[in-house]
């Protein structure tokens, strides 16, 4: 139990080091980081926090490291929470009163968050009050508190569930794209530098295609890799190697999973291609309704090999390709 704790830790200090600490480091996103950029220094010219900020986009695509890029550059302590974290308004109080001026508070998953504690941040992000009821009935009576300056990064991969109050309230609001390949390729260098490890070009090419166009998951496939490398290995990446890890996780070359593939056969087989609603797509599936939202969709979405219409899911003639099935008659499906 001792060496699985040292492993784990290991894993995660692993992880906080191939986090980017600074722009220079980030790469990527580069429209989104011009526009921060001068967000922050046209704060620090008015000696003021910086100001609200909705980040959204498809989940490892690294809003939370930019959340911390923007503490450092803005010298400033960062607190970290989730939507779901925050269950009563008390906790989001507590949270609150106890930032200092200047202060960030970055909240992932922003859209999981209940009405009666989104309520409570709406004075609170444009006033910098807080507004607590004690008691209940006619003698409940409402208990302002003044709040510190403070700055709220909200981190959301579905956007279009936040409420329209909540997000009319934020100054700026930046949507993360997916990666291109040469990006995801500096990342891997870079990652695969910071663990003594050696990587062959075609080794990185290899990986970057499988990784979804997602820093998250190239570091990941990165790491299994490099374990299969050390144990079937000598310890060095080759073309060879990464092929076989690949393999072995069920990773196709254009990253996609069991769990992808699984998805699409069940719109193909089971719903003659669709069209099919997500909840029969869920049960089919035997997975959860948001699971297939955020984590499988958005890069089918972007690779053409499935449609969303008002009718329901439908698989494209690309997918029928990929998976090496017969594709639909011409028209089908409303294609």
């Amino acid at each position: 139990m001792a060496n699985l704790s040292n492993n784990n830790n290991t894993d995660r200090t692993l992880d906080q080091s191939l986090r980017p600490a600074n722009w220079h480091e980030y790469i990527g996103q580069d429209k989104v980081k011009t526009n921060l950029k001068i967000l922050i220094e046209a704060a620090k010219k008015r000696s003021e926090p910086v100001d609200h900020l909705l980040l959204y986009g498809p989940a490892g695509l690294g809003k939370t490291t930019l959340a911390y890029i923007i503490a450092r550059e803005m010298n400033t302590n960062i607190r970290i929470t989730s939507g779901p974290a925050i269950e009563k308004v008390g906790d989001l109080a507590s949270i609150l009163t106890n930032l200092s001026a200047g202060d960030i508070l970055f909240i992932d998953e922003a859209h999981r968050l209940n009405k009666a504690v989104e309520e409570i941040l709406y004075p609170a992000m444009e006033n910098r009050m807080l507004h607590i009821i004690i008691g209940k009935g006619p003698s409940a009576r409402t208990l302002q508190l003044d709040l510190p300056p403070f700055s709220l990064i909200a981190a959301t991969t579905r956007a279009a569930l936040l409420s329209n109050p909540l997000r009319s309230r934020f100054g700026a609001t930046f949507r993360l794209d997916f990666y291109g390949l040469n990006d995801i390729e500096n990342i891997l260098r870079r990652s695969a530098s910071l663990m003594n490890l050696s990587v062959d070009l075609e080794s990185l090419g290899l990986i970057a295609a499988s990784s979804r166009c997602t820093p998250r998951v190239a570091n990941r496939l990165l790491k299994r890799v490099r374990d299969y490398a050390e144990v079937e290995g000598e310890g060095v990446v080759t073309k060879e190697i990464a092929t076989k890890a690949l393999n072995l996780l069920e990773v196709d070359h254009l990253g996609l999973e069991s769990a992808d593939r699984r998805l699409m056969e069940a719109i193909i087989k089971k719903f003659n291609g669709g069209p099919v609603g997500l909840q029969a797509l869920a049960a089919a599936t035997s997975e959860e309704l948001d699971t297939i939202e955020d984590m499988y969709e958005p890069y089918l979405l972007q690779l053409g090999f499935i449609q969303r219409t008002a009718r329901g899911r439908i698989a494209t003639k690309l997918a029928y390709e990929h998976l090496g099935l017969q594709s639909p008659p011409e028209n089908q499906n409303l294609l």
